[in-house]
C-alpha cells in the first residue's frame, strides 16, 4: 500500500516509485505534482511548436538539470524523458 506523503505530494505512488528508481525527494516531488496537475501529458507534437525560453521553464519547474546548456531539441528530449 502507497504511504501518505502529504498535501504537498500530489501522487503519492509515483513519487515512492520515482524515489524507490533512486530519485532524488526534490525532483521526484516536482515530477509528481506536475503530473497530478496535467502539465507532464505532452502531446509530442505540441512540444516542438513551443520556444526555447517556454521549454525551459518547464524543465525548470519539474526539475531538469544542465538545462541552461541545452538546445531546443535537447530540452524536448529532457521533457520527453520524464514525462
Amino acid at each position: 500500500m502507497t504511504k501518505d506523503y502529504g498535501p504537498q505530494i500530489k501522487d503519492d505512488k509515483l513519487y515512492e516509485d520515482l524515489r524507490r528508481d533512486g530519485m532524488s525527494k526534490e525532483k521526484a516531488a516536482r515530477i509528481a505534482n506536475a503530473r497530478a496537475a496535467g502539465t507532464l501529458n505532452h502531446d509530442s507534437r505540441r512540444l516542438e511548436k513551443r520556444t526555447k525560453a517556454a521549454l525551459y521553464d518547464e524543465a525548470r519547474m519539474i526539475g531538469i538539470r544542465g538545462r541552461s546548456k541545452m538546445r531546443k531539441d535537447e530540452l524536448i528530449d529532457a521533457i520527453r524523458d520524464e514525462g
